[in-house]
């Protein structure tokens, strides 16, 4: 009986190992006022060697691209889009066409205009990570930043 329960540990903890979940990217949340009434709000991944992710605007039909969705809020109201550096293009033929990724490490932006003397902005965040073997499924964050 005790062989049975080792054997059956043992088969337990291998596929344990071997299920892990991979997790390239890692996100933080910033902001910093620029004045009394207007903040900038820094989303920035760390990405794992040899992982990357897909750009603001990446066209459809390929790489689900990353994408921000603040939540409406009396604390706030959002100035233009999301902006991001300039991506890296290319061809990848998993997907025939040209794609548009970061590499290692990238900072998005997004301007706010301040509405209330402190607040939470609450958001998500939608985005896909590949190498060039594979793609994960497209993850998405719940994310909070104090105001």
């Amino acid at each position: 009986m005790k062989k049975i329960v080792l054997i059956i540990s043992i088969a337990l903890i291998g596929t344990s190992a071997f299920s892990q979940i991979e997790k390239p990217v890692k996100w933080s949340f910033a902001i910093k006022r620029e004045s009394k009434d207007e903040a900038v709000v820094f989303l920035k991944a760390d990405i794992q060697n040899s992982w990357h992710i897909y750009s603001l605007d990446q066209k459809d039909g390929g790489p689900i691209k990353t994408a921000f969705t603040f939540l409406p809020s009396s604390a706030y109201s959002l100035i233009g889009k999301a902006t991001q550096p300039k991506p890296y293009t290319k061809f990848e033929s998993a997907f025939n066409m040209n794609v548009s990724y970061f590499e290692n490490a990238v900072v998005f932006q997004q301007k706010i205009k301040l509405k209330l003397g402190k607040g939470t902005l609450h958001g998500k965040l939608e985005y896909m990570t590949c190498n060039n073997q594979k793609c994960l499924p497209p993850e998405d964050l719940d994310f909070a930043i104090n105001l």
